[in-house]
Protein backbone atom coordinates (compact mmCIF):
# COMPACT_ATOMS: atom_id res chain seq x y z
CA UNK A 1 0.00 0.00 0.00
CA UNK A 2 1.49 3.37 -1.04
CA UNK A 3 1.25 6.62 0.93
CA UNK A 4 -1.61 7.98 -1.19
CA UNK A 5 -3.72 4.83 -0.67
CA UNK A 6 -3.00 4.94 3.08
CA UNK A 7 -4.07 8.59 3.29
CA UNK A 8 -7.21 7.84 1.25
CA UNK A 9 -8.22 5.04 3.62
CA UNK A 10 -7.56 7.19 6.70
CA UNK A 11 -9.70 9.99 5.25
CA UNK A 12 -12.51 7.55 4.45
CA UNK A 13 -12.46 6.31 8.03
CA UNK A 14 -12.96 9.87 9.30
CA UNK A 15 -15.83 10.52 6.87
CA UNK A 16 -17.44 7.07 7.17
CA UNK A 17 -20.94 6.73 8.65
CA UNK A 18 -21.10 6.36 12.43
CA UNK A 19 -22.01 2.66 12.15
CA UNK A 20 -18.81 1.99 10.20
CA UNK A 21 -16.63 4.07 12.53
CA UNK A 22 -17.97 2.34 15.63
CA UNK A 23 -17.10 -1.18 14.51
CA UNK A 24 -15.25 -2.92 17.40
CA UNK A 25 -11.59 -3.69 16.77
CA UNK A 26 -11.21 -6.47 19.33
CA UNK A 27 -13.27 -9.33 20.76
CA UNK A 28 -13.40 -7.49 24.10
CA UNK A 29 -15.26 -4.61 22.41
CA UNK A 30 -17.69 -6.88 20.55
CA UNK A 31 -21.24 -6.84 21.92
CA UNK A 32 -23.76 -9.67 21.68
CA UNK A 33 -23.68 -13.15 20.07
CA UNK A 34 -22.74 -14.81 23.36
CA UNK A 35 -23.91 -18.16 22.00
CA UNK A 36 -20.85 -18.26 19.72
CA UNK A 37 -18.52 -15.70 21.34
CA UNK A 38 -18.89 -16.35 25.05
CA UNK A 39 -15.92 -17.27 27.18
CA UNK A 40 -14.50 -20.63 26.16
CA UNK A 41 -16.64 -20.88 23.01
CA UNK A 42 -15.08 -22.48 19.93
CA UNK A 43 -15.02 -19.31 17.80
CA UNK A 44 -13.54 -17.22 20.61
CA UNK A 45 -10.79 -19.79 21.22
CA UNK A 46 -10.01 -20.08 17.50
CA UNK A 47 -9.69 -16.30 17.04
CA UNK A 48 -7.63 -15.81 20.21
CA UNK A 49 -5.29 -18.68 19.30
CA UNK A 50 -5.08 -17.52 15.67
CA UNK A 51 -6.02 -21.06 14.59
CA UNK A 52 -9.11 -20.28 12.56
CA UNK A 53 -10.36 -22.81 10.02
CA UNK A 54 -12.78 -21.93 7.21
CA UNK A 55 -16.00 -20.43 8.58
CA UNK A 56 -19.19 -18.85 7.24
CA UNK A 57 -21.01 -16.21 9.27
CA UNK A 58 -24.73 -16.26 8.54
CA UNK A 59 -27.31 -13.83 9.89
CA UNK A 60 -29.43 -10.74 9.26
CA UNK A 61 -27.91 -7.29 8.59
CA UNK A 62 -26.36 -5.37 11.46
CA UNK A 63 -25.54 -8.37 13.64
CA UNK A 64 -21.73 -8.22 13.38
CA UNK A 65 -20.67 -10.50 10.49
CA UNK A 66 -18.31 -8.01 8.85
CA UNK A 67 -17.18 -6.76 12.26
CA UNK A 68 -16.10 -10.27 13.22
CA UNK A 69 -14.10 -10.52 10.01
CA UNK A 70 -12.34 -7.23 10.81
CA UNK A 71 -11.56 -8.45 14.33
CA UNK A 72 -10.03 -11.57 12.81
CA UNK A 73 -7.98 -9.32 10.51
CA UNK A 74 -6.73 -7.31 13.50
CA UNK A 75 -5.95 -10.44 15.53
CA UNK A 76 -4.36 -12.83 13.08
CA UNK A 77 -0.71 -13.01 12.09
CA UNK A 78 -1.81 -14.48 8.77
CA UNK A 79 -2.18 -12.34 5.68
CA UNK A 80 -5.73 -11.02 5.36
CA UNK A 81 -7.42 -10.50 2.00
CA UNK A 82 -10.92 -9.17 1.42
CA UNK A 83 -13.36 -9.44 -1.50
CA UNK A 84 -16.95 -8.37 -1.90
CA UNK A 85 -18.91 -10.83 -4.02
CA UNK A 86 -21.09 -8.05 -5.44
CA UNK A 87 -18.11 -6.33 -7.11
CA UNK A 88 -15.50 -9.09 -7.49
CA UNK A 89 -15.20 -11.85 -10.07
CA UNK A 90 -12.93 -14.62 -11.33
CA UNK A 91 -10.06 -12.20 -11.98
CA UNK A 92 -9.97 -11.02 -8.36
CA UNK A 93 -10.27 -14.59 -7.03
CA UNK A 94 -7.31 -15.69 -9.15
CA UNK A 95 -5.21 -12.74 -8.00
CA UNK A 96 -5.89 -13.49 -4.33
CA UNK A 97 -5.11 -17.19 -4.78
CA UNK A 98 -1.85 -16.37 -6.62
CA UNK A 99 -0.73 -14.10 -3.78
CA UNK A 100 -1.67 -16.77 -1.23
CA UNK A 101 0.41 -19.38 -3.05
CA UNK A 102 3.35 -16.99 -3.18
CA UNK A 103 3.16 -16.38 0.59
CA UNK A 104 3.10 -20.12 1.30
CA UNK A 105 6.10 -20.68 -0.97
CA UNK A 106 8.18 -17.78 0.36
CA UNK A 107 7.30 -17.57 4.07
CA UNK A 108 4.97 -20.50 4.82
CA UNK A 109 2.42 -17.75 5.69
CA UNK A 110 -1.29 -18.51 5.75
CA UNK A 111 -3.86 -16.31 3.97
CA UNK A 112 -7.31 -15.63 5.37
CA UNK A 113 -9.75 -14.61 2.63
CA UNK A 114 -12.86 -12.75 3.75
CA UNK A 115 -15.69 -12.73 1.20
CA UNK A 116 -18.60 -10.47 2.07
CA UNK A 117 -22.01 -11.38 0.58
CA UNK A 118 -20.55 -14.73 -0.51
CA UNK A 119 -23.96 -15.91 -1.69
CA UNK A 120 -23.67 -13.36 -4.51
CA UNK A 121 -20.93 -15.42 -6.15
CA UNK A 122 -22.38 -17.65 -8.87
CA UNK A 123 -21.78 -21.40 -9.02
CA UNK A 124 -18.73 -21.06 -11.27
CA UNK A 125 -17.10 -18.53 -8.97
CA UNK A 126 -17.80 -20.64 -5.88
CA UNK A 127 -16.48 -23.74 -7.66
CA UNK A 128 -13.28 -21.83 -8.47
CA UNK A 129 -12.71 -21.24 -4.75
CA UNK A 130 -13.31 -24.81 -3.69
CA UNK A 131 -9.96 -26.49 -4.50
CA UNK A 132 -7.99 -23.66 -2.84
CA UNK A 133 -10.10 -23.90 0.33
CA UNK A 134 -9.80 -27.68 0.27
CA UNK A 135 -6.01 -27.57 -0.13
CA UNK A 136 -5.62 -24.89 2.55
CA UNK A 137 -4.22 -22.31 0.14
CA UNK A 138 -6.72 -19.87 1.69
CA UNK A 139 -8.73 -19.98 4.91
CA UNK A 140 -12.23 -18.87 3.93
CA UNK A 141 -14.23 -16.46 6.06
CA UNK A 142 -17.58 -15.92 4.36
CA UNK A 143 -20.43 -13.62 5.38
CA UNK A 144 -23.99 -13.93 4.11
CA UNK A 145 -27.51 -12.83 4.97
CA UNK A 146 -28.88 -15.87 3.11
CA UNK A 147 -29.04 -19.43 4.37
CA UNK A 148 -25.69 -20.92 3.25
CA UNK A 149 -27.20 -24.40 3.06
CA UNK A 150 -29.29 -23.13 0.13
CA UNK A 151 -27.18 -20.35 -1.38
CA UNK A 152 -23.57 -21.55 -1.02
CA UNK A 153 -21.87 -24.44 -2.82
CA UNK A 154 -22.52 -27.61 -0.77
CA UNK A 155 -18.85 -28.59 -0.99
CA UNK A 156 -17.79 -25.19 0.41
CA UNK A 157 -20.34 -25.49 3.22
CA UNK A 158 -19.14 -28.98 4.10
CA UNK A 159 -15.57 -27.66 4.48
CA UNK A 160 -16.62 -24.73 6.69
CA UNK A 161 -18.04 -24.28 10.15
CA UNK A 162 -21.34 -22.37 9.98
CA UNK A 163 -21.91 -19.79 12.73
CA UNK A 164 -25.39 -18.29 12.83
CA UNK A 165 -25.58 -14.73 14.20
CA UNK A 166 -28.86 -13.69 15.82
CA UNK A 167 -30.52 -10.24 15.92
CA UNK A 168 -28.98 -8.27 18.77
CA UNK A 169 -30.82 -7.83 22.03
CA UNK A 170 -32.20 -4.35 22.75
CA UNK A 171 -29.77 -3.87 25.65
CA UNK A 172 -26.81 -4.87 23.45
CA UNK A 173 -27.74 -2.15 20.97
CA UNK A 174 -28.23 0.35 23.81
CA UNK A 175 -24.64 -0.37 24.94
CA UNK A 176 -23.39 0.46 21.44
CA UNK A 177 -25.42 3.70 21.36
CA UNK A 178 -24.07 4.85 24.73
CA UNK A 179 -20.56 3.99 23.56
CA UNK A 180 -21.04 6.03 20.37
CA UNK A 181 -22.17 9.08 22.35
CA UNK A 182 -19.11 8.93 24.64
CA UNK A 183 -16.32 7.76 22.30
CA UNK A 184 -14.17 10.80 21.44
CA UNK A 185 -12.21 9.07 18.69
CA UNK A 186 -14.79 7.15 16.66
CA UNK A 187 -18.05 8.50 18.02
CA UNK A 188 -19.47 11.83 19.23
CA UNK A 189 -17.59 12.17 22.51
CA UNK A 190 -16.08 15.46 21.26
CA UNK A 191 -19.60 16.98 21.16
CA UNK A 192 -21.93 17.94 23.99
CA UNK A 193 -24.91 15.64 23.51
CA UNK A 194 -27.84 15.36 25.85
CA UNK A 195 -29.71 12.17 25.04
CA UNK A 196 -31.96 10.72 27.78
CA UNK A 197 -32.13 6.99 28.42
CA UNK A 198 -35.65 6.78 26.99
CA UNK A 199 -34.35 8.05 23.62
CA UNK A 200 -31.53 5.49 23.63
CA UNK A 201 -33.91 2.66 24.50
CA UNK A 202 -36.37 3.78 21.83
CA UNK A 203 -33.67 3.74 19.14
CA UNK A 204 -32.40 0.38 20.39
CA UNK A 205 -35.86 -1.18 20.43
CA UNK A 206 -36.95 0.20 17.04
CA UNK A 207 -33.78 -1.12 15.38
CA UNK A 208 -35.20 -4.64 15.76
CA UNK A 209 -31.85 -6.31 16.40
CA UNK A 210 -29.94 -4.31 13.75
CA UNK A 211 -27.15 -2.26 15.35
CA UNK A 212 -26.51 -0.41 12.10
CA UNK A 213 -30.09 0.89 11.98
CA UNK A 214 -29.86 2.19 15.55
CA UNK A 215 -26.51 3.94 14.97
CA UNK A 216 -27.83 5.44 11.74
CA UNK A 217 -30.78 6.83 13.70
CA UNK A 218 -28.46 8.34 16.33
CA UNK A 219 -26.27 9.84 13.61
CA UNK A 220 -29.29 11.40 11.90
CA UNK A 221 -30.40 12.94 15.17
CA UNK A 222 -26.96 14.42 15.94
CA UNK A 223 -26.36 15.78 12.44
CA UNK A 224 -29.79 17.36 11.99
CA UNK A 225 -30.32 18.84 15.47
CA UNK A 226 -28.77 22.28 15.96
CA UNK A 227 -27.05 22.87 19.32
CA UNK A 228 -28.62 25.26 21.81
CA UNK A 229 -27.01 28.53 22.99
CA UNK A 230 -24.64 26.54 25.21
CA UNK A 231 -23.55 24.28 22.36
CA UNK A 232 -25.51 21.25 23.62
CA UNK A 233 -27.30 18.96 21.14
CA UNK A 234 -30.52 17.72 22.72
CA UNK A 235 -32.10 14.49 21.43
CA UNK A 236 -35.32 14.03 23.40
CA UNK A 237 -37.73 11.20 22.68
CA UNK A 238 -39.69 13.06 19.98
CA UNK A 239 -36.48 13.69 18.03
CA UNK A 240 -35.45 10.03 18.38
CA UNK A 241 -38.88 9.00 17.11
CA UNK A 242 -38.39 11.11 14.00
CA UNK A 243 -35.03 9.48 13.33
CA UNK A 244 -36.47 5.95 13.19
CA UNK A 245 -40.09 6.35 12.22
CA UNK A 246 -40.47 2.77 11.04
CA UNK A 247 -39.22 -0.31 12.83
CA UNK A 248 -36.48 -2.05 10.87
CA UNK A 249 -37.68 -5.52 9.88
CA UNK A 250 -35.43 -8.41 8.91
CA UNK A 251 -37.50 -9.45 5.92
CA UNK A 252 -36.39 -10.08 2.35
CA UNK A 253 -38.88 -11.42 -0.15
CA UNK A 254 -36.54 -14.15 -1.32
CA UNK A 255 -34.77 -14.83 1.99
CA UNK A 256 -35.23 -17.01 5.06
CA UNK A 257 -37.34 -14.46 6.89
CA UNK A 258 -39.86 -14.49 4.05
CA UNK A 259 -40.24 -18.28 4.23
CA UNK A 260 -40.17 -18.39 8.04
CA UNK A 261 -42.86 -15.71 8.30
CA UNK A 262 -45.21 -17.23 5.74
CA UNK A 263 -44.71 -20.62 7.41
CA UNK A 264 -45.63 -19.17 10.81
CA UNK A 265 -48.59 -17.38 9.20
CA UNK A 266 -50.04 -20.59 7.72
CA UNK A 267 -49.36 -22.64 10.84
CA UNK A 268 -51.11 -20.01 12.98
CA UNK A 269 -54.23 -20.17 10.80
CA UNK A 270 -54.09 -23.97 10.80
CA UNK A 271 -53.63 -23.92 14.58
CA UNK A 272 -56.74 -21.73 15.07
CA UNK A 273 -54.84 -18.75 16.52
CA UNK A 274 -56.29 -15.64 14.84
CA UNK A 275 -54.13 -13.29 16.95
CA UNK A 276 -50.86 -14.84 15.81
CA UNK A 277 -52.14 -15.05 12.22
CA UNK A 278 -53.00 -11.32 12.27
CA UNK A 279 -49.54 -10.49 13.62
CA UNK A 280 -47.78 -12.33 10.79
CA UNK A 281 -50.19 -10.79 8.28
CA UNK A 282 -49.31 -7.33 9.63
CA UNK A 283 -45.59 -8.12 9.50
CA UNK A 284 -45.82 -9.10 5.83
CA UNK A 285 -47.90 -6.04 4.95
CA UNK A 286 -45.48 -3.78 6.84
CA UNK A 287 -42.50 -5.30 5.02
CA UNK A 288 -44.13 -4.76 1.61
CA UNK A 289 -45.00 -8.37 0.77
CA UNK A 290 -47.08 -8.84 -2.40
CA UNK A 291 -50.73 -8.93 -1.20
CA UNK A 292 -51.60 -11.38 -3.99
CA UNK A 293 -49.06 -13.81 -2.55
CA UNK A 294 -50.65 -13.46 0.89
CA UNK A 295 -54.14 -13.95 -0.56
CA UNK A 296 -53.08 -17.11 -2.38
CA UNK A 297 -51.77 -18.62 0.85
CA UNK A 298 -55.06 -17.84 2.62
CA UNK A 299 -57.03 -19.51 -0.19
CA UNK A 300 -54.85 -22.63 0.01
CA UNK A 301 -55.20 -22.79 3.80
CA UNK A 302 -58.98 -22.37 3.55
CA UNK A 303 -59.19 -25.45 1.36
CA UNK A 304 -56.34 -27.56 2.74
CA UNK A 305 -56.87 -27.00 6.46
CA UNK A 306 -60.54 -26.00 6.80
CA UNK A 307 -62.05 -27.82 3.87
CA UNK A 308 -65.58 -29.12 4.34
CA UNK A 309 -65.57 -28.42 8.07
CA UNK A 310 -66.63 -24.94 6.94
CA UNK A 311 -67.07 -24.64 3.16
CA UNK A 312 -67.67 -20.89 3.55
CA UNK A 313 -63.98 -20.41 4.42
CA UNK A 314 -62.94 -20.92 0.80
CA UNK A 315 -65.63 -18.48 -0.35
CA UNK A 316 -64.44 -15.83 2.12
CA UNK A 317 -60.80 -16.38 1.09
CA UNK A 318 -61.60 -16.12 -2.63
CA UNK A 319 -63.70 -13.01 -2.04
CA UNK A 320 -60.80 -11.43 -0.14
CA UNK A 321 -58.38 -12.27 -2.96
CA UNK A 322 -60.70 -10.56 -5.46
CA UNK A 323 -61.28 -7.62 -3.13
CA UNK A 324 -57.54 -6.99 -2.79
CA UNK A 325 -57.17 -6.77 -6.56
CA UNK A 326 -60.26 -4.54 -6.77
CA UNK A 327 -59.46 -2.00 -4.03
CA UNK A 328 -55.66 -2.30 -3.90
CA UNK A 329 -53.49 -1.47 -0.92
CA UNK A 330 -53.45 -0.19 1.78
CA UNK A 331 -57.23 -0.77 2.03
CA UNK A 332 -56.71 -4.34 0.86
CA UNK A 333 -55.39 -5.17 4.31
CA UNK A 334 -59.00 -5.07 5.59
CA UNK A 335 -60.46 -7.95 3.50
CA UNK A 336 -57.20 -9.84 4.03
CA UNK A 337 -57.64 -9.49 7.81
CA UNK A 338 -61.28 -10.60 7.52
CA UNK A 339 -60.29 -13.72 5.60
CA UNK A 340 -57.38 -14.51 7.93
CA UNK A 341 -59.50 -14.31 11.07
CA UNK A 342 -62.32 -16.34 9.48
CA UNK A 343 -60.00 -19.12 8.31
CA UNK A 344 -58.10 -19.16 11.61
CA UNK A 345 -61.32 -19.30 13.65
CA UNK A 346 -63.08 -21.91 11.48
CA UNK A 347 -63.31 -25.59 12.46
CA UNK A 348 -60.55 -27.57 10.77
CA UNK A 349 -60.42 -30.61 8.52
CA UNK A 350 -57.83 -31.79 6.03
CA UNK A 351 -59.92 -34.82 5.06
CA UNK A 352 -60.48 -33.68 1.46
CA UNK A 353 -56.81 -32.83 1.01
CA UNK A 354 -55.64 -36.14 2.47
CA UNK A 355 -58.23 -37.97 0.40
CA UNK A 356 -56.93 -36.65 -2.91
CA UNK A 357 -53.34 -37.37 -1.81
CA UNK A 358 -54.25 -41.02 -1.14
CA UNK A 359 -56.10 -41.22 -4.46
CA UNK A 360 -53.08 -39.80 -6.29
CA UNK A 361 -50.87 -42.48 -4.75
CA UNK A 362 -53.20 -45.15 -6.15
CA UNK A 363 -53.28 -43.45 -9.54
CA UNK A 364 -49.48 -43.61 -9.60
CA UNK A 365 -49.06 -47.10 -8.18
CA UNK A 366 -52.06 -49.24 -9.21
CA UNK A 367 -52.70 -50.24 -12.79
CA UNK A 368 -56.37 -49.76 -13.64
CA UNK A 369 -57.75 -51.57 -16.68
CA UNK A 370 -60.81 -49.44 -17.29
CA UNK A 371 -63.59 -47.27 -15.94
CA UNK A 372 -66.54 -49.55 -15.03
CA UNK A 373 -68.57 -50.23 -18.15
CA UNK A 374 -71.86 -48.89 -16.79
CA UNK A 375 -70.21 -45.49 -16.03
CA UNK A 376 -68.81 -44.97 -19.52
CA UNK A 377 -70.14 -42.28 -21.84
CA UNK A 378 -72.94 -43.30 -24.18
CA UNK A 379 -73.13 -40.28 -26.45
CA UNK A 380 -70.46 -40.91 -29.04
CA UNK A 381 -71.12 -43.09 -32.09
CA UNK A 382 -70.97 -46.82 -31.40
CA UNK A 383 -70.83 -46.46 -27.62
CA UNK A 384 -74.12 -48.25 -26.99
CA UNK A 385 -73.16 -51.01 -29.40
CA UNK A 386 -70.12 -51.59 -27.18
CA UNK A 387 -72.37 -51.85 -24.15
CA UNK A 388 -71.23 -48.59 -22.61
CA UNK A 389 -73.65 -47.32 -19.98
CA UNK A 390 -75.53 -50.59 -19.78
CA UNK A 391 -76.84 -51.19 -16.28
CA UNK A 392 -76.26 -47.63 -15.06
CA UNK A 393 -78.72 -46.62 -12.33
CA UNK A 394 -79.82 -42.96 -12.37
CA UNK A 395 -79.72 -41.88 -8.71
CA UNK A 396 -82.60 -39.41 -9.02
CA UNK A 397 -84.98 -42.24 -9.98
CA UNK A 398 -84.66 -43.75 -6.50
CA UNK A 399 -85.93 -42.75 -3.04
CA UNK A 400 -83.70 -40.21 -1.37
CA UNK A 401 -81.92 -39.75 -4.72
CA UNK A 402 -79.53 -42.56 -3.85
CA UNK A 403 -78.98 -46.08 -5.03
CA UNK A 404 -76.14 -48.48 -4.27
CA UNK A 405 -73.89 -48.83 -7.27
CA UNK A 406 -70.20 -49.48 -8.03
CA UNK A 407 -68.35 -46.31 -8.97
CA UNK A 408 -64.71 -47.16 -8.27
CA UNK A 409 -62.77 -49.27 -10.80
CA UNK A 410 -62.75 -53.00 -10.06
CA UNK A 411 -59.20 -52.85 -8.74
CA UNK A 412 -60.15 -50.28 -6.08
CA UNK A 413 -63.51 -51.53 -4.82
CA UNK A 414 -63.71 -50.99 -1.08
CA UNK A 415 -61.11 -48.21 -1.00
CA UNK A 416 -61.94 -45.25 1.22
CA UNK A 417 -60.31 -41.91 0.40
CA UNK A 418 -62.59 -39.37 2.06
CA UNK A 419 -62.97 -39.78 5.82
CA UNK A 420 -64.97 -36.83 7.18
CA UNK A 421 -64.00 -35.53 10.58
CA UNK A 422 -66.36 -34.71 13.44
CA UNK A 423 -65.66 -30.97 13.04
CA UNK A 424 -68.11 -28.34 11.85
CA UNK A 425 -70.20 -29.04 8.76
CA UNK A 426 -68.15 -32.15 8.07
CA UNK A 427 -69.72 -33.87 11.06
CA UNK A 428 -73.07 -33.63 9.25
CA UNK A 429 -71.48 -34.81 5.99
CA UNK A 430 -70.03 -37.85 7.75
CA UNK A 431 -73.36 -38.69 9.34
CA UNK A 432 -75.12 -38.46 5.96
CA UNK A 433 -72.58 -40.77 4.28
CA UNK A 434 -72.90 -43.31 7.10
CA UNK A 435 -76.70 -43.14 6.75
CA UNK A 436 -76.42 -43.95 3.05
CA UNK A 437 -74.26 -47.00 3.72
CA UNK A 438 -76.58 -48.22 6.46
CA UNK A 439 -79.58 -47.93 4.12
CA UNK A 440 -78.04 -50.15 1.47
Amino acid sequence: MDLFEYNRQQQMKKEAPLAARMRPDTLEEFVGQKHILGEGKLLTRAIQADRLSSVIFYGPPGTGKTTLARIIANTTKSAFEQLNATTSGMKEIKEVVDRAKMRIGMNAERTILFIDEIHRFNKTQQDALLPHVEEGTVILVGATTENPYFEVNKALVSRSIIFELMPLETEDIAILLRRAVKDETKGYGYLSIDIPEESIMFLADRANGDARAALNGLELGVLTTPPDADGVIHIPLDVAQECIQKRALQYEKDGDNHYDTISAFIKSMRGSDPDAALYYLAKMIYAGEDPKFIARRIVICASEDVGNADPHALQVAMAAAQAVQFVGMPEGRIPLAQAVTYVASAPKSNAAYMGVEKALQDVRNIKIKSVPNHLKDTHYRGAKDLGHGTGYLYAHDFPGHYVKQQYLPDELVGKVYYEPTENGVEKRIGAYLRHLKESE
